[in-house]
């Protein structure tokens, strides 16, 4: 081979898409930390005191609480292949993309599904959930908690009493919500639980945060079949996390270095702190965006302070608009997914990235963008609205 391979070189982005985002320096610099042996006594104290962190961060006892070795995808399918098994019934809610993935990693256990829909850009009708619960016995009850492909935050107070009324199992996913929006899995009484850690914490995509409580992880060690795939079986992984530290498979320990950094960042701003932070952003955003004469798709109160979609105006260039984001300004925003393809545009605030300089620096950059495509806009008032937040 005469092919000369360059050192490693990409550009510096303002990533303010759906994910990931930008990574604390010192998350970076844990990843560059020397490696050590996946059973060395220095990393088994690094994985408890990950635990420890992922339980603050869950506002969770509960004792299986760990980064599975994969991204928030891999978390989703750990949480339904421990708990689904063949001919159970299990009722999805769906108002997004995410929602339709959780229905079919159900129905690949086997599962017999029924769904609850709303609209792209609505919540899910909780009297529609309450009314599918008294027709029949399920297994298990699931829904988004930020659905990522609207911005769509869901109230999951109400849907977990149903389920707990009726003895199901609560699953929740928490992507794009944890570490940026109220979470308390223990106070809303979530069984099953499941994050990434590349949008709100700031870490590389690598690790999904999974949490069970007891009467999940009972389910789990009474199933009648093994779990399909042996890779994410909870019954073996539990015991590598756990005081038995059986190996199962070589953890990614760069990943568990960069987590727990991650989390420490965390920690040390403080979770009530940083939340506000996400609220702040956000309103600052939308208000700005809403100067600029652009339309958000979700009423206020149901959106994410993570995730905003912004309705593209008739005749603008979607594609056009993000790459000029991306070529003239390094910033990077999400297009529309499924039926909000070129429709919207999907604009993340999330962790290190939620703040009030992305927020102007986006403003600006959209604003001169669309006037130089026709679309008459103000930047200067968008910029003193989003100011008048602050």
């Amino acid at each position: 081979m005469d092919k000369e391979y360059k050192e490693l070189q990409v550009s510096s982005r303002l990533l303010l898409g759906p994910g990931p985002s930008n990574v604390h320096p010192r998350v970076l610099k844990a990843m560059a930390t020397p490696l050590i042996g996946h059973l060395d006594p220095e990393f088994l104290q690094i994985m408890n005191e990950t635990m420890e962190l992922l339980r603050w961060l869950f506002r969770t006892e509960n004792q299986l609480t760990i980064p599975m070795s994969g991204t928030g995808s891999l978390g989703m399918e750990t949480c339904f292949v421990n708990t689904l098994e063949e001919g159970d019934s299990a009722l999805i809610c769906v108002n997004g993309v995410f929602g339709q993935r959780m229905v079919d990693n159900a129905e690949r256990c086997g599962a017999r599904v029924d769904t609850v829909t709303a609209p792209w850009g609505e919540p899910i009708d909780t009297a529609e959930v309450e009314k599918a619960l008294a027709q029949k016995d399920y297994k298990l009850l699931a829904v988004v908690h930020a659905e990522t492909s609207t911005g769509v935050l869901q109230p999951l107070e109400e849907l977990s009493r149903m389920a707990k009324d009726r003895g199901t199992l609560f699953l929740v996913d928490t992507v794009t919500s944890l570490g940026g929006c109220p979470l308390e899995v223990d106070k809303t009484g979530i069984d099953i639980c499941y994050s990434g850690t590349q949008k709100c914490l700031s870490i590389p995509p690598s690790l999904a945060p999974v949490t069970f409580s007891e009467k999940a992880a009972a389910v789990i060690q009474k199933r009648q079949a093994k779990v399909q795939s042996w890779y994410q079986d909870l019954s073996m992984i539990a015991s590598y996390w756990g005081k038995e530290r059986v190996y199962h498979h070589t953890a990614p320990i760069s990943s568990i270095f960069a987590l727990r950094e991650g989390l420490r960042v965390i920690y040390e701003e403080g979770l009530e702190a940083r939340i506000q932070r996400h609220k702040t952003n956000a309103a600052a955003l939308w208000a700005g965006v809403e100067a600029l004469g652009l339309e958000l798709l979700v009423e206020e109160k149901y959106r994410a302070p993570s995730l905003t979609t912004v309705r593209i105006p008739e005749g603008i260039d979607d594609p056009a608009v993000r790459k000029a984001l991306l070529d003239r300004h390094n910033i990077e925003v999400g297009g529309g997914l499924g039926v909000l393809k070129g429709k919207v545009w999907r604009v993340g605030l999330m962790g290190e990235n939620s703040h009030a300089n992305s927020v102007f620096l986006l403003l600006s950059a959209l604003g001169s963008i669309l006037n130089g495509m026709g679309f008459a806009c103000s930047t200067g008032e968008a910029l003193q609205e989003a100011a008048k937040i602050y």
